[in-house]
């Protein structure tokens, strides 16, 4: 029996800058054995963060001097599980997200405090110094991908 073959395409969003890349790659795997599989699938997927949650506040947009947009947000994800003495838990966890480009737009027009959104983007981190000195890292997800999950309300009556 011959071996599969494995074809996989990834499909690039706009990185930082805002700018679109609308290549796709195309990858083809002939792996050697389900280890050789999982390694080469794992490395196509690495840094790929997904969330759904709700907004914790509207997004502060703003317009930089090359006209291109950022917008900011933090989404609230919660997690439910049952401890040992049969409590209900729950667990919230807060995280920073940043969206570029036509994609801020649409998030400063549909987005505000409360909205259920799914994102997929890729975690980033960054740093810089305070005027203490002290150097200061930040974690945050560039979201590429959004999707509205609460139907937009019509506020004329």
């Amino acid at each position: 029996m011959g071996r599969a073959l494995f074809r996989f395409f990834i499909l690039r969003h706009p990185d930082a800058s805002g700018q679109d890349d609308k290549k796709s790659k195309q990858i083809n795997i002939k792996p050697q054995t389900n280890k050789q599989l999982k390694i080469k699938i794992m490395m196509t997927i690495k840094n790929r963060v997904q969330l759904v949650g709700n907004l914790g506040a509207n997004p502060e947009v703003k317009t930089l001097e090359s006209g291109n947009k950022v917008a900011r947000f933090s989404v609230a994800t919660s997690e439910y599980y049952t401890n040992k003495k049969g409590e209900k838990i729950s667990e919230t966890h807060w995280h920073n997200v940043v969206v570029w480009g036509k994609l801020a737009a649409i998030a400063q027009q549909l987005l505000q405090k409360g909205t259920e959104v799914a994102i997929d983007g890729k975690l980033s981190t960054r740093h810089y110094t305070d005027k203490s000195g002290s150097k200061k890292y930040i974690t945050e997800v560039v979201a590429s991908e959004l999707l509205l999950l609460t139907k937009k309300e019509n506020k004329a009556a």
